[in-house]
């Protein structure tokens, strides 16, 4: 049986996060009335971080990674692991890399020496650093390589691990499911995100999960190869009436997806 947790990125209701009452209401309506008990943490608001604690311990959520800047990374990163063990959760992730390090063979090994060094503090205090991918990953370095390859290649695999995105990894021309088991041992969480193609359009977009074209059976038993422990369903935009009408429909099929495959 299927060990894997499944929940709601939070970057998906990131409107409706950004002080203490607004979060406190969209806690209630996750837990209460989706069910939902794992969030990963994004783009909340700018109120003090106890407090994000405390709706966290009010309504008994499993955080399994967050989303954090880069900058508090290089330069605040005791008050950040702080942060996390007051969460309860143990590992920190990074949305994006820079677009300094995105230039060439080099500045990405530069990225890879700074988060290698950041991954080791965090695995001093108990946690680990993911990096979340985009297309951009997919890009080729003057070598032929991509700057996905780099990261899988290059970066220590004690400390750096990654927070895989089905619809960046598809959108960067690559099959989602078979790409994840390039993966396997490096990922705690992974974003389950949708890709349709609407009549008369010839770029794909994102819709809700379970609503467009990605095989998540087949992404399922592949993060369950790689050993995840996590699935998180997550849209950026193209919401329905509005980002809870999307989390409802979302997350009632990824339930489906994981009921069907544990």
């Amino acid at each position: 049986m299927s060990e894997i947790k499944v929940g709601v990125q939070l970057y998906t209701l990131r409107d409706h996060i950004q002080n203490y009452e607004d979060t406190d209401k969209t806690f209630a309506y996750l837990k209460n009335e989706l069910g939902v008990d794992v969030v990963q943490i994004s783009a909340i608001g700018n109120f003090p971080a106890e407090q994000h604690a405390e709706l966290v311990k009010k309504y008994g959520f499993d955080v399994c990674v967050t989303h954090k800047p880069w900058d508090r990374m290089v330069n605040d990163l005791d008050a950040l692991i702080d942060e996390h063990i007051a969460l309860g959760c143990d590992q920190i992730g990074l949305g994006c890399m820079p677009d300094e390090f995105r230039t060439d063979l080099a500045a990405v090994r530069r990225f890879v020496s700074m988060a290698n060094e950041i991954g080791r503090k965090m695995k001093a205090k108990g946690l680990t650093f993911g990096y979340h991918n985009h297309a951009l990953e997919f890009a080729r370095l003057e070598d032929g390589r991509t700057i996905m390859d780099v990261l899988i290649e290059e970066t220590d695999p004690e400390v750096f691990f990654f927070i895989p995105d089905t619809y960046w990894i598809h959108m960067g021309g690559e099959n989602e499911a078979e790409y994840l088991k390039k993966l396997k041992g490096r990922v705690k969480v992974c974003h389950f995100k949708d890709w349709q193609v609407k009549l008369g359009e010839n770029v794909g977009s994102i819709t809700e999960l379970g609503c467009g074209m990605l095989d998540f059976d087949a992404c399922y038993k592949a993060c369950e190869e790689i050993g995840a422990s996590y699935i998180v369903y997550e849209q950026d935009i193209n919401f329905r009436e509005c980002p809870y009408e999307s989390t409802a429909v979302s997350y009632k099929n990824l339930v489906s997806i994981h009921e069907r495959n544990k």
